[in-house]
C-alpha cells in the first residue's frame, strides 16, 4: 500500500534521523517568489566579490525543479559541526567548519545511506542530493521548510540550537506533505553586525566581498592593496557572527568522529607543500591551498599590535 505525502514526510524525518542528522524539513519545490529580488541585487551590487559562479545558474538557484526534472519536494536537513573545544592554532583561528575531515565527504556519506534506506522503504523514486555543491539556496529552502529563520548574519539560526550546522538537501520527485516557516526571533540585537571587524554585515546581508571568510578561502589572488581590515587572526574562514550570536549559547558539541581534529599540532608557518598535502588532503582547508594559507598568516602578521 502506498504512503501518502503526510506519511513519506514522517518517514524521511524518522530516517534522518536515524542516519544522524539533527533535523529535516520539507518543502514543496517551485519557485523562490521572496528570494528572486534579494539575490539579484546582491549580485548586482557586486557582492559576490570574485566569486563569480554564483551569478551562473541563476533559474536553477530560485527554482530546483530546473535543476532536477520532475522534483517535487525538496528535503533540508541539517548536521551538527559544533565542536567540544575551540582551536587556538598558535595564535592563529581555524573556523570551526574545517576542524575536520571535509564536510562534504562526511555529509554526502551519511546522505548516500539516507538516499538508499528510503530507496528501499518508499520505493523507487528519482532526484538528487547536494551537500553545498550546486546552485541550490540551502538556507531558503531550511528557512522554508520551518528549520529555523535566517538571521541577520545571513545564517539559519535552528531555535534553541544555534546555527553551527551544515545544510544539505534531497531534491525529490515524491510528494511529501511541506512544513511551514517559523518567525524571525533576531528580535533587536546587532550584536553580529557590530562585532564585524571588516563591516561586511548589513541586516539580513553578508557582502561577501568584505566577509573575512570570502578573503582568507575564496579570493585567489593577492589581498587587496586597499584592504585594511583587522581579521583577528582568522586565517581560515571566520566565525565571529556566529560566535557572538546569543541563540549559539545553547549549542551542543557534535559527535561525529570524523569532525574530530587534527590540527592541534599544526605548524602553519612552517609548513611545506608535501607536509600540507598530507594533513589537509581530506580537509576543507585544501580549497585555500598552500599559498592561500601563506598568504592569510602573512596578512594578519601584519595587523597585530
Amino acid at each position: 500500500m502506498s504512503k501518502s505525502p503526510a506519511q513519506i514526510s514522517q518517514h524521511i524525518k524518522e530516517k534522518a534521523q536515524q542516519f544522524g542528522f539533527a533535523f529535516c524539513g520539507i518543502s514543496e519545490a517551485g519557485f523562490l517568489e521572496e528570494e528572486a529580488p534579494q539575490l539579484e541585487a546582491w549580485l548586482n551590487s557586486n557582492q559576490h566579490g570574485e566569486m563569480a559562479y554564483m551569478a551562473n545558474h541563476f533559474d536553477k538557484r530560485l527554482d530546483p525543479r530546473k535543476l532536477v526534472d520532475g522534483c517535487q519536494t525538496v528535503v533540508s536537513l541539517v548536521y551538527n559541526y559544533f565542536p567540544a573545544e575551540e582551536i587556538q592554532a598558535n595564535p592563529f583561528k581555524i573556523s570551526k567548519y574545517a576542524y575536520g575531515e571535509d564536510y562534504h565527504r562526511v555529509i554526502k556519506d551519511k546522505m548516500q545511506l539516507l538516499w538508499d534506506s528510503l530507496q528501499e522503504e518508499l520505493g523507487e523514486f528519482t532526484g538528487r542530493m547536494f551537500v553545498d555543491s550546486a546552485p541550490v539556496l540551502e538556507k531558503a529552502w531550511a528557512k522554508k521548510s520551518g528549520l529555523g529563520w535566517i538571521g541577520k548574519n545571513a545564517n539559519l539560526i535552528i531555535p534553541k540550537k544555534g546555527s553551527f550546522y551544515f545544510l544539505a538537501e534531497l531534491l525529490i520527485d515524491l510528494k511529501a506533505a511541506p512544513d511551514g516557516p517559523i518567525k524571525d526571533f533576531c528580535g533587536t540585537c546587532t550584536r553580529c553586525i557590530d562585532a564585524c571587524p571588516t563591516e561586511a554585515i548589513t541586516p539580513y546581508v553578508v557582502d561577501g566581498s568584505k566577509c573575512i571568510s570570502y578573503f582568507t578561502i575564496e579570493l585567489k589572488d593577492q589581498m587587496p592593496a586597499n584592504l585594511t581590515g583587522d581579521f583577528e587572526n582568522w586565517i581560515f574562514g571566520c566565525d565571529i557572527c556566529q560566535d557572538v550570536c546569543p541563540w549559539n549559547r545553547f549549542s551542543k558539541p557534535h559527535i561525529e568522529p570524523r569532525f574530530e581534529t587534527n590540527l592541534l599540532e599544526v605548524d602553519w608557518e612552517g609548513l611545506s607543500e608535501e607536509v600540507f598535502q598530507t594533513i589537509f588532503h581530506y580537509s576543507a582547508i585544501k580549497r585555500t591551498k598552500l599559498k592561500g594559507i601563506q598568504r592569510n598568516i602573512e596578512y594578519v602578521k601584519k595587523k597585530r599590535p
